[in-house]
């Protein structure tokens, strides 16, 4: 998100989260202050192999409730920003296959794990990955579902849902195939998805 009346548009129908991507290479780039959000709805940052430093910066400036790293970040520097009061959001991207034994090092570094599709761009590839995948999750730990969901997902999601792999699937994160333009979502389509999941 960026725009600040779009932001108020989606804020009306009360999301869990919203994200404000910090990264420079993407195309939702936030480079402005952020508004305050209602405080139903946690504010999240997003960064690709951001430095200490900035992270906490963002944090601050932002009032963000939640960070979501999309990049090669240890579970030492996951532990390292414990300290500052916000949910770590610790992402994996999959395509056809995942080693979850990559996932042991982050069990207690993080509060969540964010399953996206493995593709060209760091995130926002707009396509699915292979969702049968997550049957094998040997973790408790709550995740995301992410990578290019959209409403013509739903019936794949009501199925997902009922799944063993969905046991553990603590939200559904969507962005890409909402967007009328980088960073600008589609209230009415958005509000339609999240009435019918």
């Amino acid at each position: 998100m960026r725009d600040d009346d779009n932001i108020r548009a989606i804020a009306s129908i009360d999301p869990d989260y919203m994200g404000f991507i910090f990264y420079k290479g993407s195309s939702r780039h936030v480079s402005m202050a952020t508004p305050n959000l209602p405080s139903s709805i946690k504010k999240v940052g997003v960064f690709v192999n951001a430095s200490y430093d900035t992270i906490v910066e963002k944090i601050n400036t932002h009032n963000l409730q939640a960070v979501q790293l999309h990049g090669e970040e240890t579970p030492e520097f996951c532990k390292s920003l414990q300290g500052h009061n916000v949910e770590i959001i610790k992402v994996f991207s999959i395509k056809n296959a995942f080693n979850f034994d990559t996932l042991s090092p982050y069990e207690s570094v993080c509060d969540f794990y964010l399953f996206d599709t493995k593709g060209p761009l760091s995130g926002g590839n707009g396509y699915c990955f292979d969702w049968s995948v997550l049957e094998n999750y040997p973790s408790t730990k709550p995740y995301f579902l992410s990578g290019g969901i959209g409403l013509e997902n739903l019936d794949q999601l009501q199925e997902f849902k009922t799944s063993v792999a969905a046991t553990y699937c603590h939200a559904v994160d969507v962005n890409s195939k909402f967007e009328v333009s980088p960073a600008k979502k589609n209230k009415e389509s958005l509000e339609k998805f999240k009435h019918l999941l």
